[in-house]
């Protein structure tokens, strides 16, 4: 048993706000056996006044330190797995790209394999599942993905991995009819408005048929104009959750602002959307096949367009507690309660709550990552 002490302990209340409490320790093993409780342990952890949270979760990752989800080796996952707790992620989901069908379902059965390979060690962050993002998009709004492998949605081209797909991102005005939506919900898959030239009414058509996210608000979708509201219209004028990338490039500060003032807590997810440049610093990378030139917090292929990010995820949650002026564990909520509820694993992890598994991370008030733990066992000590 191992037991953090001395922390600012981000908890949820009777009502599952997230609130700090500094008067008590935590205690676990695999998973978390007391709060405020004071049973013996083995080891004593001490946090040294710092925030004792639950461990990040990224929906929306396509790679970072070198390595990518579309990569050829399934030990490019490893090597991202490995990275992601110096920022504090436990648990992820690798995102894929436009590229050819084959590509994509190789990608798909390496983290398969991956997940459900039970002779496997963890090597640092839990693969949950994958985001498919792509190549069900809109040819106007493609962003960073390559438009010549562009399709209609078709559910039935990737019906064999509805055991690994979590969340697909999809433009609506490119579907047949809705039962690509219907079956994605049959399937317990996540559907995604996203990379789309969808106009108010198509959007929100589709968010009464089931779609419930939209991917990277504002980014590769239509925006807001007060006679066209777009995509990010329909957005803000629903229950949707909206992913949202604060890394002060996609996302302006201001509009940050605006949408943690429209949209409830519950209803906002950050993500990074980096790349394999994430953690390497400026210069030449790729993308989904494509040249991407590094410089700075900027990333754009080669005519300029904006790529992916190359921000962590504590990065990502300092920016946001800094735009939007929300307390420290309101936004840690974005991060770790709203992912879990989304993807229906709250009952799993996504708190700090006895009997969850001991996904952790504790950091300074600066959001530098200290010490992180999954499923109890330190991954990452700064």
């Amino acid at each position: 048993m191992k037991k953090i002490v001395n922390g600012k302990f981000i908890l949820p209340d009777d009502s599952g706000n997230f609130f700090v409490r500094s008067d008590v320790s935590l205690t676990f093993d695999e998973k978390i056996s007391a709060i405020g409780d004071d049973p013996d342990a083995e080891e004593i952890i001490d946090a040294k006044n710092f925030y004792v949270a639950p461990g990040f979760i990224n929906i929306h990752i396509h790679g970072c330190a070198g390595s990518d989800t579309m990569d050829e080796s399934p030990d490019a996952l490893d090597r991202m797995a490995k990275f992601l707790p110096g920022s504090g992620v436990t648990t992820f989901l690798p995102t894929t790209m436009t590229m050819p069908v084959p590509i994509i379902k190789r990608a798909l059965k390496n983290i398969r394999e991956k997940i459900f390979d039970g002779t496997k060690k963890i090597s640092g962050a839990k693969i949950h599942g994958a985001h498919l993002e792509g190549p069900f998009l809109s040819p106007k709004f493609p962003g960073a993905q390559d438009p010549k492998n562009i399709l209609p949605p078709d559910f039935e081209i990737f019906s064999d991995f509805t055991d690994v797909i979590k969340i697909i991102t999809f433009a609506p005005e490119e579907l047949a009819d809705f039962n690509f939506i219907d079956r994605c919900r049959r399937e317990n898959i996540i559907c995604s408005i996203g990379h789309s030239a969808a106009n108010y009414e198509t959007a929100i058509e589709a968010i009464e048929r089931g779609a419930t996210h939209v991917t990277h608000l504002f980014n590769a979708q239509t925006g807001l104009h007060h006679r066209k509201p777009g995509v990010v219209g329909a957005a803000l004028n629903s229950n949707v959750a909206v992913e949202l990338i604060t890394d002060n490039v996609h996302v302006h500060p201001a509009a940050q602002k605006i949408v943690s003032r429209t949209k409830s807590r519950d209803e906002i997810i950050l993500i990074t959307d980096s790349f394999r440049s994430c953690g390497l610093g400026d210069g030449e990378s790729e993308l989904g096949g494509q040249k991407v030139f590094v410089k700075g917090k900027f990333a754009t292929l080669a005519n300029g367009q904006l790529a992916g990010s190359i921000a962590t995820m504590n990065e990502i949650v300092k920016n946001f507690v800094e735009n939007s002026g929300w307390k420290i564990p309101e936004v840690v909520e974005t991060v770790t309660k709203n992912p879990a509820k989304d993807l229906k694993i709250y009952d799993r992890i996504g708190s700090l709550e006895v009997g969850k598994f001991a996904d952790i991370t504790i950091f300074d008030e600066e959001f530098n990552i200290a010490k992180t733990f999954v499923n109890g066992e330190e991954k990452f000590s700064g």
